[in-house]
């Protein structure tokens, strides 16, 4: 299927308030949101997030003729939305076949999924109207669940670099956190045959080992398969210094092996001389431009906590929901169901989203499970046929 536009940048269809307005109306936001970025720590008041939440939902639906064309089949507008709760959800597959761009001018960037998830060949695309944005929302809240104590450290990477991977948003995302907290040993260890670059990998850890300075190490679970898998053959071991600390994201959808995820911690700890419970999961999605981190560094008596039964924290700015797969309606505290997100960091596109992952909510935080089994679950279905029936 072939991906439309929905009014984004240029010309846009439909009825579209003054630009005066829209800007106006743009520039608030991003100075409100500019504050809450800078202070990770400090949670937004629901009072607050409402108001934040219908003010982007308004500048989104009168941005982007596609979504103000799904949300008025639903019934939606910024007039009769009253809570961020019922902003019409868009789901994570749509930006795989329209322009979700609700801002003026071109994209400063545009991020491009993997391609490995349901959908074919198919690539989801995530305009992005302001780099800027992006890393103010990602660096603070990054170093806080990552380097809460402060400082600089090597940070080393087993992915590709921003000049092999421009439309990552997870190489993005680490780019930023290596300028903003790395050392002068920083680097990416990606090779374009294997995928990781071993014998560089080796030695930037060989010389961490002797300069005995700790290093955080980064890396998507699948990177870290083939890390092992270079150990295992090289017969190379390590004992990083104390204080050292591993990130590992992703998951092995689309690939040829996978690992249950204890079972990696494990080898990482017997390969690196890391211990578990300084290991952190990142969660996050191109469609999304804000993370979810277990909060193991900054709240040691979570890393004592199994790696598979860890929750995830959001950042003050995102707002989690678990929803009935058939129904969309609300699940109940601890009530496994659908992943839908209000991602306020996702000013120029669209915030409220809808996944296909499953997990639960608690008093500790959200718990994922992973991708829903089987079929498109017919909730995210249903939205789809809406937004692609509906749109200009």
């Amino acid at each position: 299927m072939k991906r439309r536009s929905g009014g984004g940048g240029g010309a846009r269809s439909g009825i579209s308030p003054p630009v005066a307005e829209g800007t106006d109306l743009r520039g608030e936001l991003e100075a409100e949101l500019a504050g809450w970025f800078r202070q990770p720590e400090t949670p937004i008041p629901d009072e607050a997030f409402q108001r934040l939440a219908l003010g982007i939902f308004a500048l989104q639906y009168h941005g982007n003729g596609a979504y103000r064309s799904f949300c008025r089949g639903r019934g939606r507008t910024p007039d009769d939305v009253e809570r961020w709760e019922d902003i019409p959800l868009v789901p994570a597959t749509a930006f795989k076949h329209l322009d979700l761009y609700s801002a003026t001018g071109e994209p400063e960037v545009v991020f491009r999924t993997s391609g490995t998830s349901r959908g074919g060949g198919l690539r989801g695309c995530h305009p992005v109207a302001s780099r800027a944005l992006y890393r103010d929302a990602c660096v603070p809240w990054f170093a806080l669940n990552l380097v809460p104590e402060g400082g600089r450290l090597p940070v080393l990477s087993l992915v590709p670099g921003p000049e092999q991977a421009p439309d990552s948003s997870l190489t993005t995302m680490m780019a930023f956190a290596t300028e903003a907290l790395g050392t002068d040993t920083s680097g990416f260890f990606s090779s374009p045959d294997s995928g990781v670059d071993a014998p560089a990998f080796r030695d930037a850890l060989s010389r961490a080992e002797a300069e005995d300075h700790p290093v955080l190490v980064m890396g998507t679970a699948f990177g870290w398969v083939h890390w092992l898998e270079a150990c295992a053959r090289e017969g190379w071991r390590f004992r990083l210094p104390e204080g050292s600390r591993l990130m590992e994201t992703g998951g092995f959808k689309g690939r040829s092996r996978a690992v249950p995820r204890e079972q990696l911690y494990r080898e990482l700890e017997e390969g690196l001389g890391i211990p578990i419970r300084r290991m952190v999961n990142e969660y996050g999605m191109t469609e999304l431009l804000s993370q979810l981190y277990e909060p193991v560094l900054r709240n040691p008596g979570a890393g004592a906590v199994a790696p598979g039964d860890r929750p995830h924290v959001p950042p003050p700015w995102l707002r989690v929901r678990v929803l009935d797969p058939e129904t969309l309606t609300p699940c109940t505290a601890g009530q496994r169901g659908l992943l839908a997100f209000f991602d306020a960091a996702n000013l120029g596109s669209v915030s409220a989203v809808l996944t296909e992952d499953v997990g639960w909510v608690d008093d500790a935080g959200l718990h994922v499970e992973g991708r829903a089994a089987g079929a498109e679950p017919r909730g995210c279905s249903l939205a789809m046929e809406e937004l692609l029936g509906g749109s200009p």
